[in-house]
């Protein structure tokens, strides 16, 4: 499975920014995806994940302010940020069938920046 992430950019403090990760296959709609994120000089961590049900969760950093949603019918996922921090800036990954807590994956994305200004 190949997942494409769009979306990352350059914004101010408080600003809101899109991520998109378009998958390759079909078995997309019946896979759990998700978002991490590695700052520099950071470890990777975990941001978001959506069940295949749209079941969310979120990192406590991130919830109130980001979204996570899927369209099956595009095979794409989506991160909203809104209200972001200069520290959420960081190389975005989106993931296929993601497990926060070892922070591995089937499958990755190429990763989008997010840099955020203060």
């Amino acid at each position: 499975v190949q997942l494409r992430a769009s979306g990352g950019g350059l914004v101010q403090a408080g600003g809101s920014l899109r991520l998109s990760c378009a998958a390759s296959e079909g078995t997309f709609s019946t896979s759990t995806m998700g978002w991490f994120r590695q700052a520099p000089g950071k470890e990777r961590e975990f941001v978001s994940a959506i069940a295949w049900r749209s079941l969310t969760i979120y990192a406590d950093s991130v919830k109130g302010r980001f979204t996570i949603s899927r369209d099956n019918a595009k095979n794409t996922v989506y991160l909203q940020m809104s209200n972001l921090k200069p520290e959420d800036t960081a190389i975005y990954y989106c993931a296929r069938n993601p497990i926060p807590s070892t922070g591995q994956a089937d499958s990755w994305g190429q990763g989008t920046q997010v840099t955020v200004s203060s």
